[in-house]
């Protein structure tokens, strides 16, 4: 009989997330049957897409969530105990992992995979710069903006897990950067990281500051805010610029956002987006699950070669996951944020 500790979602967040809005449970976990396997979590990741999702998981499902699980149990030859993954089956403690979610075809498992070989860095990583977060940078950037050595780039959420790689991708990339952070702490960490120009967002009037540092316009977008930022920078883009949606993480507090005229709440602005000739694309990480080592193995040797750093928040105690999520909107992370059990 194995117990799991499981952080549950009991009331519809308004406005910014609460501690109210989780409950922590246990329940018991079916026997494991053949062709499947048990985990336990190690390391488990807290991310502000999280938020959006809390939109429409049932209520008194488990929070979902990624993380790094050994395998403690296992009826399927393919994973041996001991051997590590990331999935993402939600903020629980343990987790029975059925045949039929293992043998399910890429993007229906939400990136179900082996934990790649970290060469000596922390397993956590699986979970940031080596993760799905680092991924996201990678073919996010790469892959839509298509970057030119010489170009300008603009970061918004600079210090983030994601926008933290872009920074440092596009000056691998030789391009300049233009970045947003929302400290002034913040804001030193991405300067250390090559940013040619970063700004306090909550002390800076974001389109004086992009006239100033980018008056040749901004050729590359990489957008992890939205909103009223996005509004504020579209004007400074350049002809044929490209805009890489990741995120929005100024909405997702807003439930009111999408109810109203159509039209009414894009920070898009038709005009300028015709008469610049801007490509706008959104995208989700898993577009790319068929050349997920590419971009894990790339980061890698950065990071090796000394080219790409990274932090991680990390919290301790599997009852400190809300606290830890809550706090992303709080900005209190720098980097990748993290819980260990």
């Amino acid at each position: 009989m194995v117990m799991s500790k499981v952080w549950k979602l009991v009331r519809r967040p308004e406005g910014m997330p609460a501690a109210e809005d989780f409950a922590l449970e246990q329940e018991e976990l079916p026997p494991c049957g053949e062709g499947d396997i048990v985990t336990e979590a190690l390391v488990l990741s807290v991310d502000p897409y999280l938020r959006y999702r809390a939109r429409g998981l049932p209520l008194g499902s488990v929070m979902f969530g990624s993380q790094v699980a050994r395998v403690i149990e296992s009826k399927n030859s393919a994973w041996k105990v001991g051997s590590l993954m990331v999935h993402y089956q939600g903020w629980r403690t343990h987790t029975l992992i059925t045949s039929k979610s293992l043998s399910a075809p890429s993007g229906e498992n939400f990136g179900m995979q082996p934990l790649p070989d970290m060469e000596g860095l922390s397993n956590s990583l699986g979970l940031g710069i080596l993760g799905m977060p680092g991924n996201t940078a990678y073919f996010g950037f790469l892959e839509i903006c298509q970057p030119k050595a010489g170009e300008t780039v603009l970061v918004n959420g600079a210090a983030g897990a994601v926008g933290s790689a872009v920074v440092q991708i596009a000056k691998i990339k030789g391009c300049k950067v233009v970045a947003f952070a929302g400290s002034d702490e913040k804001v030193a960490w991405v300067k250390e990281l090559g940013a040619d120009h970063c700004f306090n967002y909550k002390t800076t009037d974001v389109g004086k500051a992009l006239t100033e540092a980018a008056p040749e316009g901004i050729n590359c977008y990489f957008d992890n805010v939205g909103g009223q930022f996005t509004a504020e920078a579209l004007p400074h883009m350049a002809e044929f610029g490209r805009i890489s949606v990741c995120g929005a993480i100024s909405t997702y507090n807003d439930d009111q956002r999408n109810i109203g005229p159509v039209g009414t709440r894009s920070p898009f602005n038709e005009g300028t987006v015709i008469w610049k000739q801007l490509r706008i694309e959104g995208f989700l990480v898993f577009r790319w699950d068929n050349r997920w080592l590419e971009g894990i193995n790339q980061m890698k040797r950065w990071i090796i070669e000394g080219k790409l750093k990274y932090k991680e928040t990390v919290s301790k105690g599997f009852e400190n996951i809300p606290k830890a999520f809550i706090g992303l909107f709080h900005g209190e992370n720098i980097g990748k944020a993290v819980v260990t059990v």
